[in-house]
């Protein structure tokens, strides 16, 4: 958001939910529904806000 120089309030008063908001701050996981509304109210792409970083092999794997 910083790099787009919005605040999240301006994401609140443009319809985007404060608990998501608080949710996502927590670093809880979101849906592509979510996803698809931050790369709308952003003008962006996912890749610009969703980064793959693939898990730590399971020990014995």
């Amino acid at each position: 958001m910083s790099e787009k120089k919005i605040t999240s309030y301006a994401l609140f008063k443009k319809g985007f939910s404060k608990a998501t908001y608080y949710s996502i701050q927590k670093g809880n996981s979101i849906s592509t529904n979510t996803v698809n509304q931050l790369c709308h109210l952003l003008n962006c792409s996912v890749s610009d806000i969703i980064e793959y970083v693939e898990d730590e092999p399971l020990s014995g794997e």
